[in-house]
């Protein structure tokens, strides 16, 4: 993992711009706007994926794998966190003296001169921005965004609109959500993580607190979530909007009914109330539907037609996403990678599954995150009927001798629901073996857990 050198300026013209890790979510949402405003855009990553095609299409030339010869003569590099220090490319363009930028820049570069929302917290944030961008687009609006994944009715992660809003997914993992000139900030929750680059859920806290303050017009924060709460009592002469479930909240959320496929709920704002119903399951999309309504009526758009816009949403990829259907067993995948996120992906499946079983595939992520939360992870895996557990997906750390993902299985109360497979060959066929007829095999993880989806499918056929 590289750190951030946020001293580096950022050129008044990228000019031809080289990004390193491209087909990753935030990365390629940035690098699709910079050739819609006609910049000339390279760059690598280790897989070719449905990303990186979709940016060949646009017109960007992309090379697999990290090499020095990838780098070319460009004007800006941007990177992400995720990088090697060791990274060929990065350390050539260091070398060679070419501005490098970290992707928190190049995109506060887009949204300069925009009015910016900006969505942050634990879990809920892609889901949450793909609200407030589907709200907005039904209230006739044209927002320029990038989200962290592709919302489904768009089919996009990320467009350049003509209106004066700009609304982003901004990313606590690495601090870099303070580097937006923010007019209205989303706080979803701040459930805590990270705790590799903060230290302490103090420190966590206390920067989501300058995140909050640093909002020129107003916040919108969770009424429920403990740490959003501790961070609300931080937040100094702004204006606030809670929603929640909390009978004190500004935005209250009731009646929530998440028992079947789809989430029906009632929220009440000053002297009224206004029902709907999404298309997505889950009490937790109820939740992420109050906060966009938040910024939304904050915003001074009317409640009914925010609420109706709003519950057009379909959803994102990775977000309990069904990719098929073999001998009665429904294959899906879900982004799902802290223990409350896991909690709430295997609650919505269980209301939608009816009298199937769901088998959870989870492909832990990061050594720290594993090793801190391994008892958490076991307990929220737990409400699955069944659980094959991988390996680590290392991501931007080092391997922790010790650290694998057995430390999960070995938590679980009851062995026999847990199979942890350290080979990913092996996997497709234990989990197929495992399943039955009216049976969810869900893959969950923020790693490449999603590459095994067609193996799990083939294997099922088989």
């Amino acid at each position: 993992m590289i750190k951030p050198d946020f001293s580096q300026p950022v050129p008044a013209d990228l000019g031809t711009v080289h990004f390193v890790g491209i087909g990753g979510s935030g990365m390629s949402g940035i690098a699709r706007i910079l050739l819609g405003m006609g910049h000339k855009v390279t760059g690598s990553d280790l897989r070719d994926t449905a990303a990186v095609a979709s940016l060949r299409e646009l017109g960007a030339e992309i090379f697999i794998g990290h090499d020095e010869a990838h780098l070319g003569t460009p004007d800006t590099v941007v990177v992400t966190s995720a990088l090697w220090p060791t990274n060929p490319e990065y350390l050539l363009a260091k070398k060679l003296g070419i501005p490098v930028i970290h992707r928190s820049q190049a995109l506060a570069y887009l949204t300069s001169k925009r009015r910016v929302i900006a969505v942050a917290g634990a879990h809920g944030k892609t889901t949450s921005t793909g609200m407030i961008i589907t709200g907005l687009l039904g209230l006739g609006e044209d927002p320029s965004f990038v989200n962290g994944g592709v919302i489904a009715s768009l089919n996009a992660s990320s467009a350049s609109g003509t209106g004066n809003l700009f609304v982003i997914e901004a990313d606590e993992s690495d601090g870099s959500f303070l580097h937006y000139d923010t007019a209205i900030a989303l706080i979803t929750n701040v459930d805590a993580d990270h705790l590799d680059h903060y230290g302490s859920e103090e420190a966590f806290e206390a920067e989501f607190a300058r995140f909050a303050q640093g909002a020129k017009e107003f916040v919108a924060i969770s009424s429920d979530d403990p740490g959003a709460v501790r961070v609300t009592r931080l937040i100094q002469d702004k204006r606030v909007l809670r929603f929640g479930q909390a009978e004190d909240a500004d935005v209250r959320l009731f009646d929530v009914d998440a028992s079947g496929p789809y989430v029906s709920f009632a929220i009440s704002y000053l002297d009224g109330s206004y029902r709907a119903v999404l298309t997505v399951p889950g009490e937790h999309n109820a939740v992420n539907a109050a906060g966009a309504f938040a910024v939304l009526v904050g915003l001074g758009y009317d409640p009914a037609d925010s609420l109706a816009a709003i519950a057009t949403f379909g959803g994102t990829e990775r977000r309990f996403q069904l990719h098929g259907e073999r001998r009665g067993v429904s294959v899906y995948d879900d982004f799902a990678h802290h223990p409350t996120e896991v909690s709430a992906a295997i609650k919505a499946a269980r209301a939608v599954v009816g009298e199937g079983r769901i088998i959870t595939v989870f492909q832990p992520h990061l050594y720290s995150r594993t090793q801190l939360m391994a008892k958490e992870f076991a307990e929220a895996l737990s409400a699955s009927d069944e659980v094959v557990v991988l390996d680590i997906y290392a991501a931007r750390e080092d391997p922790v001798p010790g650290v694998t993902g057995e430390l999960i299985s070995l938590e679980f109360s009851n062995q026999n629901q847990v199979h942890y497979v350290a080979n990913w060959d092996d996997v497709p066929a234990v989990a197929a073996a495992l399943a039955k007829p009216g049976d969810f095999i869900m893959t969950m993880g923020c790693g490449d857990i999603y590459r095994m989806v067609p193996e799990l499918l083939g294997a099922l056929e088989k």
